[in-house]
């Protein structure tokens, strides 16, 4: 049996996949810097790269959530978490941020609503939804994830955020109690993810497992999460592969 059988024996038990989405699904590095550029040209800071912010910003991401998964701090919803985190890349950059007023700093906040998909995803994702349920499984939030989904056209059966499980990847919690809403036993999920240390963690909570690389994620120069570290129980070069792959 070839590892492509293998891959399609496993999932006959599989009734839903999630997916990973700040990176697997969209991607948001380009979405960010799209919408940081206008704003810092106002600001008359044209000598920020717009990426480089969005790479500064993004850095933030993981030290927030620590914050909530560690005890220190209440569960917080990410976009309050990404908003404060945009006061303080504005200031690492010597931006006061009043000099944008609270509406204008909203709006570049909810450029994280507005990412595009990457170019095969939605058609990948429309494949993938005719033999298995289909739901985010993300650190946004229940808004954040389906402003994003209705403005790129994303295809999800349910939309669910943090708030449903009120932990943040990779807790175990995130992972068993997405089965538990869905009505399914671990085993009968599939996490969806360009990131291995997420299916990592997938995995040990009793979920089964799909790597689909990303590349150009974090730029050009990436060096990370470019090829499995594992043998996870499914492997595809996008979407469209991972579809085709699992019969879809």
């Amino acid at each position: 049996m070839g590892a492509g059988e293998c891959a399609v024996s496993r999932f006959d038990s599989v009734k839903a996949l999630v997916f990973d989405v700040f990176g697997t699904v969209v991607d948001w590095r380009e979405g960010i810097a799209r919408d940081a550029a206008p704003v810092l040209a106002q600001l008359g800071r044209q000598d920020i790269d717009p990426r480089a912010f969005a790479d500064a910003w993004r850095r933030r991401y993981q030290p927030a959530m620590e914050e909530c998964r560690s005890g220190r701090r209440p569960w917080t919803r990410l976009d309050v978490l990404h908003r404060e985190n945009l006061d303080g890349v504005l200031q690492d950059h010597g931006i006061d941020p009043a000099q944008l007023g609270e509406a204008a700093l909203d709006d570049l906040n909810r450029a994280w609503h507005r990412l595009d998909p990457w170019p095969e995803a939605v058609a990948g994702l429309t494949r993938l939804k005719r033999r298995f349920i289909i739901a985010p499984l993300s650190n946004g939030n229940i808004a954040l994830m389906t402003n994003m989904a209705k403005r790129a056209g994303i295809p999800w059966d349910a939309v669910l955020g943090a708030e449903v499980v009120q932990a943040y990847k990779p807790q175990p919690e995130a992972y068993t109690r997405t089965a538990e809403v869905l009505g399914i036993r671990r085993d009968e999920l599939c996490l969806v993810a360009a990131h291995n240390g997420d299916l990592k963690a997938a995995r040990a909570a009793g979920l089964a497992t799909a790597f689909v690389p990303r590349p150009t994620e974090h730029g050009p120069g990436q060096a990370t999460d470019v090829a499995p570290s594992e043998a996870w129980d499914a492997v595809g070069r996008d979407f469209q592969d991972l579809a085709a792959k699992l019969g879809c």
